[in-house]
């Protein structure tokens, strides 16, 4: 009989080959809770597409802690 540690395992690996992310599978893809990941996805402008998945190298952008749009945008911006 598999643990549930095992099972998480196994779905984490399953995770990391898919192209397209379920927003729970995005919260154990990003390690972050519902609100988190809610709030880092505006933060660098990811949405979901039309059947409520998110591109996963999309996500990478939030695990890789690159700029956001924001602050490339505040950087163009002369005052």
């Amino acid at each position: 009989m598999m643990k549930y540690s095992d099972k998480a395992v196994m779905k984490a690996v399953a995770i990391c080959y898919k192209p397209y992310l379920k927003p729970e599978e995005a919260m154990i893809y990003c390690n972050l809770g519902r609100t988190q990941l809610a709030k880092k996805c505006e933060e660098y402008g990811i949405f979901k597409n039309n059947n409520g998945y998110y591109k996963k190298e999309d996500l990478d952008l939030i695990l890789s802690a690159a700029p956001t749009k924001y602050d490339d945008a505040a950087k163009k911006l002369k005052l």
